[in-house]
């Protein structure tokens, strides 16, 4: 019997109630919404539920969000995958701008361990519980977060281009 998204919500809804909330399906996805208090806790149930199944971590990352509403400033996206019956499922858990911190999954995926830093090393977002959460990719002495959109894409000093032949000026000026 196949797995249907309506089955995934009924039994999510059941277990966490309405820190489970916003489903949909998105580019053939099923997603959904969990309060970051309790995502851990709805990973894991996704993981171990013997119905549900979604036994591997595909991918997690992280997102900012800086003109949000402060406690949702931040998010953090989880893909799982259902091997068994080949379906995805992606959850959110959005964070709080000036403390962006959420539960590690390492213990129930060791993949986590990586992704978690990669998400830490260019978000900030600590992962409470990380075996070594230290930077991955970047410079152990950056006091910045590089994928955050708090700064500037580019330097604004630059003189080697002109940004008209670019399309960026407002009025899109011929030369």
């Amino acid at each position: 019997m196949a797995l249907e998204s309506v089955d995934i919500q009924s039994k999510l809804q059941e277990t966490f109630g309405d820190h489970v909330k916003y489903f949909r399906t998105e580019y053939d996805m099923f997603v959904l919404e969990a309060d970051v208090d309790v995502v851990y806790n709805v990973i894991k149930f996704l993981k171990e539920e013997p119905s549900l199944n979604f036994n591997f971590l595909t991918d997690l990352c992280g997102v900012h969000y800086p003109d949000s509403d402060i406690n949702e400033q931040f998010c953090v996206v989880y893909h799982l995958h259902n091997w068994y019956e080949n379906k995805r499922i992606r959850v959110k858990a959005f964070l709080n701008g000036s403390n962006p911190e959420v539960k590690s999954v390492v213990s129930l995926f060791n993949c986590a361990n990586w992704m978690e830093r990669e998400t830490f090393d260019f978000y900030g977002i600590i992962f409470e519980g990380h075996p070594n959460l230290v930077r991955i990719l970047n410079m152990d002495e950056m006091t910045s977060f590089p994928m955050r959109k708090e700064f500037p894409m580019e330097d604004s000093g630059r003189t080697d281009k002109d940004d008209r032949f670019f399309g960026r000026t407002i009025n899109n000026l011929s030369i």
